[in-house]
């Protein structure tokens, strides 16, 4: 299980405070008590998805599905840097991303570690 602490929420409020979905992610998030896979299961059966696994699995692919995006080097020095504003947006402007899941999406990714998630995509070059 992966904890979002109220210190993290609230920070996460202040980059995306101009984004209504984005705070409405982070309400579900603060009423799953911080539980990111639990309110990210939620909001994918709401998108109307149907995922097969465990919570912290099911999130996981989809991150890694999306990390060659998450990863470019353009964004990731803002990652690093806490700062998730510009991927936000650039995942909002992907087609087949479900948009109401980058919130919890970028989220896992700075709690893994940005370095660490991006390593395999790393090693390739």
């Amino acid at each position: 299980m992966t904890t979002v602490t109220s210190k993290e929420i609230a920070q996460f409020r202040s980059q995306l405070a101009d984004d209504p979905r984005a705070m409405e992610v982070l309400d579900l998030i603060e009423d799953c008590e911080g539980d990111l896979e639990d309110a990210a299961m939620t909001l994918a059966i709401r998108a109307g998805q149907e995922p097969e696994r465990a919570n912290s699995e099911w999130l996981d692919a989809l991150a890694r599905k999306w990390r060659a995006v998450i990863c470019e080097q353009g964004f990731r020095d803002d990652l690093l840097n806490g700062s998730v504003q510009k991927m936000m947006q650039h995942l909002l402007t992907m087609p087949n991303f479900p948009k109401i899941l980058a919130t919890p999406v970028l989220i896992y990714v700075l709690k893994q570690g940005v370095s660490n998630f991006c390593e395999p995509l790393d090693s390739l070059k």
